[in-house]
């Protein structure tokens, strides 16, 4: 489908008439780009989402637009089978597909991009390029046809900064080059969660594209934070960045402003909420607690600026208590946990199950020869299997004066990426833990079982994060183009 100016100039005089820009989100996830934008001022009209338990969260917390069937908007759909115009048909949408939506969004599934999602599909296939045929690595193509379908006058994507060196090719250079064919100005940049108010560290591309029409290129939301990365953020993106032309796309991110706001750091995050104890005193209550089971808050007065913003987000406010209060139940780990300083990871970790297995030694009446039944059963009771050499990362204990590490969808598997810092806990974070970490507010709710909840919060898009570029993207789409501009579009 070709470039139609007459449609998006009546969508795009609609907004700068006061109406709210309205998306349709492909790869939604339980919501995260989603409630940016609609924090932002934007309507959510229609969302794709694959996976049954992240589209039941989604509509847990977004209701379905006046005269959509709500079953039909829970409903989990793949957007390689289903077309726009399926979407739109099967929501009972009274308007046709080009003229039902204004901006195009998705935070597109990154496995195969990232590289360490390149490494399991290695390890799972049994070659080393899988990646570069995992359908997955195909959706943005996908995403491509659905532009033609929708005609937006927006667009939005959200990735990993390796999609920038996919194999040596920089696939959001070849996203823009076919947009801008396609009537569009496009940008693209790397935005880290930290600068805008999360407190986690997360690195995470961001393209943009806007009608032509409007005779400005996309820019992208200036830090509202202060934050030091660590030396591997940086070094990851000089890696992502070796493929990035001179003169493409690419938008360098503007450095944070003098006196702006320290970074959210995790204390500050997390430590209004609930003492968790009982895998350490009562497992059996553990096991029977749901992961919207309430417990009350912690404390309730004296509260950083984010704990209010978590507890009090428009849509989203609680009262004196709160869900997602479930943690893993891995007993072998606790006194690892409890001994570990905070910063520590794997290879400290391993080390003091190592202290802790000769400490039981020496109470064995008859200290068990090495390798033999005994030893071997008492080294499985205190020490993990993982080679300190190959899993360097794996584990990790908050520090409690800065924000964390990225979260990541593995979280659905393990969560000792994120160990809590207080030692007397002895434990990872907990559901609600890893969502604050995430900058989803309190009252966001989370359909399924522990481990499918952890994978939802670890694959979505932060949404102070997108609300930020939400914002930013917002403000173009309302701007008046001067006159000389319309007579060039024209």
């Amino acid at each position: 489908m070709s470039y139609r100016p007459d449609t998006k100039a009546k969508k795009l005089a609609a907004i700068r008439a006061g109406a709210a820009p309205r998306v349709l989100e492909l790869c939604s996830g339980c919501g995260g780009m989603s409630l940016g934008l609609s924090s932002a001022g934007f309507q959510l009209v229609a969302h794709v989402e694959n996976e049954p338990g992240a589209a039941a969260s989604y509509a847990l917390n977004f209701a379905a637009p006046e005269d959509v069937d709500a079953t039909a908007w829970a409903m989990a759909r793949d957007m390689v089978t289903d077309s726009a115009d399926d979407i739109v048909r099967e929501l009972g949408l009274t308007t046709s597909t080009a003229e039902s939506f204004d901006v195009l969004a998705a935070g597109l599934p990154c496995q195969a991009f990232a590289r360490i999602g390149r490494s399991k599909l290695a390890s799972v296939k049994g070659e080393d390029g899988a990646y570069r045929t995992d359908p997955r690595a195909k959706l943005y193509k996908r995403f491509l046809e659905y532009v033609d379908a929708v005609q937006p006058v927006a667009v939005l994507i959200e990735n990993v900064p390796d999609i920038l060196n996919f194999g040596g090719h920089n696939v959001p250079e070849e996203i823009c080059e076919t947009l801008e064919g396609r009537g569009y100005e496009t940008s693209y940049t790397l935005l880290n969660a930290a600068y805008f108010g999360v407190p986690q560290m997360r690195e995470r591309l961001f393209l943009l594209a806007v009608d032509r029409s409007l005779g400005v290129r996309p820019d992208f939301p200036v830090p509202s934070h202060l934050a030091e990365l660590p030396s591997g953020y940086e070094a990851a993106r000089t890696v992502a960045l070796r493929h990035v032309p001179s003169d493409g796309r690419f938008i360098r991110p503007a450095a944070p402003a003098e006196g702006l706001p320290a970074a959210v750091t995790v204390r500050a995050a997390l430590s209004d909420l609930p003492y968790i104890s009982e895998h350490l005193r009562t497992p059996d209550v553990m096991r029977r607690r749901k992961v919207n089971d309430k417990l009350p808050y912690r404390i309730f007065t004296d509260l950083t600026p984010y704990q209010r913003q978590m507890r009090e987000w428009s849509g989203f406010k609680t009262g004196g208590e709160v869900a997602g209060n479930v943690v893993r139940l891995t007993p072998r780990d606790f006194p690892i946990f409890k001994a570990m300083p905070t910063g520590a990871d794997y290879p400290m970790a391993r080390r003091i199950a190592e202290e802790l297995f000769e400490a039981r030694l020496r109470e064995e009446p008859v200290k068990p020869r090495k390798g033999s039944a005994r030893w071997e059963e008492l080294r499985g009771a205190y020490v993990p299997p993982y080679d300190p050499g190959k899993f360097p990362n794996k584990w990790w204990k908050l520090d409690p004066a800065l924000p964390s590490r990225t979260l990541t969808a593995h979280m659905g598997k393990d969560t000792y990426s994120h160990i809590h810092w207080d030692s007397r806990q002895q434990r990872t974070v907990s559901v609600r833990e890893a969502a604050r970490l995430q900058s989803f507010p309190d009252g966001f709710r989370f359909s399924g079982a522990m481990n499918a909840t952890y994978r939802q919060i670890g694959n979505a898009v932060p949404p102070l994060l997108a609300k930020a570029v939400a914002s930013s993207l917002k403000l173009v789409l309302a701007r008046e183009p001067a006159r000389s501009e319309v007579e060039d579009a024209a």
